[in-house]
């Protein structure tokens, strides 16, 4: 059994989705980042970074339990551990792992990024509105540009695509229409359409609420984000 630590959220949706694809038995833990609990010390222990999500593989891989956080490295641990979503050919394998790099470094930050001055941010400041927003349309169309040469982006399905698409279900508030991206939007329907990943971004999600309040907000973007612990 795997427990899951997690939020519905991007990041979180990540594992989620992986762990159904793979069909690996999990029990999904709710850590409410909206009212603080991944600062809480047993979280910490396992998530130093506070942030969701992280794991706990009670057969590791030495038949020790393991807790791991990030969820790249998440996604090419379970990669590793079912042989699964992973190209088993070396050339493969590296094609797909540079693609979840480019996740984990600019379009999980970079269209976080746009989200949050395009909705969150106390006071519109235009010039990180328009710099998040073209940034945004820029990687959707190097992501547009692969994918009119590739079905996914490592050829095949893979972890790459599981990390990838969770973060582009809030396209429209990151300011970009899909319809100018027509090889992304083919891809994006084929993702959205699999039976695993439906269920995957269902996990956890009757707990997230519809809107943050003030305290949510200030608990994830205020003094209490930084507080030294």
């Amino acid at each position: 059994m795997i427990d899951v630590y997690s939020w519905p959220t991007p990041n979180g949706h990540k594992v989620h989705i992986m762990l159904e694809e793979c069909g690996l038995p999990y029990a999904a833990h709710a850590i409410d980042i909206g009212a603080g609990d991944q600062f809480k010390p047993e979280f910490l222990r396992i998530s130093p970074n506070n942030k969701i999500p992280a794991i706990v593989d009670s057969e590791g891989p030495d038949g020790r339990p393991i807790s791991l956080f990030e969820s790249g490295a998440i996604l090419i641990y379970l990669a590793g551990k079912t042989g699964k979503l992973l190209p088993a050919g070396v050339r493969g394998r590296y094609v797909a792992l540079q693609w979840l790099m480019f996740q984990m470094g600019s379009v999980g930050p970079m269209l976080g990024q746009a989200h949050h001055f395009r909705l969150y941010a106390p006071e519109k400041i235009d010039y990180a509105i328009n710099r998040y927003t073209n940034e945004a349309k820029r990687l959707y169309g190097v992501m547009d540009r692969r994918l009119g040469e590739a079905k996914y982006f490592a050829g095949e399905y893979s972890i790459a695509d599981i990390a990838i698409f969770p973060w582009t279900r809030s396209h429209a508030n990151q300011g970009v229409d899909l319809a100018d991206y027509p090889n992304f939007k083919r891809w994006y329907e084929a993702v959205e359409a699999r039976p695993a990943v439906q269920r995957g971004v269902q996990v956890l999600a009757d707990r997230r609420k519809p809107q943050f309040s003030d305290k949510d907000k200030e608990t994830l973007f205020g003094a209490t984000q930084y507080e030294k612990r």
